[in-house]
């Protein structure tokens, strides 16, 4: 019985001793700070979307805010042009709710392969929200004649962000041709060409 009571006593003290730890982790009291490192100044301003996808993100998170340090949290505005593409991307570190400001968004992701790689979408207007769970291949396209503003806020104050055709085509160096034509199956010539369009676009 004393034996029991010992290890519920240990282990109970470990408890604590943990959630101390953790309360500490994530309510930093900050004592050089000021308070330009919780501000950030411009996101009511559109962004420029003459581009070839007619969308730009400027994103708020821990490298142009310290002040989300250990908060778990970020921000990113999105600007699109009539008919412009935020393009399939990943966050590998942080889950994304979206939520529209102006325009008409079609917006989707696709699940893993362990699911049947299964797309859902929706129709946004003003107002609504979705959620992109974290790892999946998502999108955002303007399908309306007027420009569009939607902003997101992320599972993470360093979500990262993996844009797929830039990753595949616009490696560096490049990936073998041979290895994306067996993937896509699609013709050597048209992989070469990708290649060198996105290799220009990154530099």
């Amino acid at each position: 019985m004393q034996i029991m009571k010992t290890k519920y006593l240990v282990t109970t003290v470990a408890l604590l001793a943990l959630a101390y730890s953790l309360a500490f982790a994530y309510d930093p009291r900050p004592k050089l700070a000021s308070a330009n490192d919780f501000f950030f100044l411009g996101l009511n301003v559109p962004r420029d979307t003459s581009n070839p996808l007619g969308s730009n993100v400027i994103t708020v998170n821990v490298d142009n805010l310290v002040g989300l340090n250990t908060l778990g949290i970020s921000l990113a505005r999105v600007d699109f042009a009539p008919y412009g593409l935020n393009p399939p991307h990943i966050h590998p570190r942080g889950t994304e709710f979206l939520i529209v400001l102006e325009g008409t968004l079609y917006v989707g992701f696709v699940t893993s392969n362990g699911d049947g790689n299964r797309l859902f979408t929706k129709m946004l207007y003003p107002g609504d929200v979705f959620v992109f769970p974290i790892g999946l291949i998502h999108f955002q396209l303007n399908v309306g004649k007027t420009n569009a503003v939607a902003f997101a806020g992320l599972s993470s104050q360093n979500p990262g962000v993996i844009i797929i055709a830039n990753a595949v085509f616009g490696s560096d160096p490049k990936i073998k041709p041979n290895v994306l034509t067996k993937d896509f199956q699609v013709d050597k010539n048209l992989v070469e060409h990708l290649q060198k369009q996105f290799w220009w676009d990154n530099n």
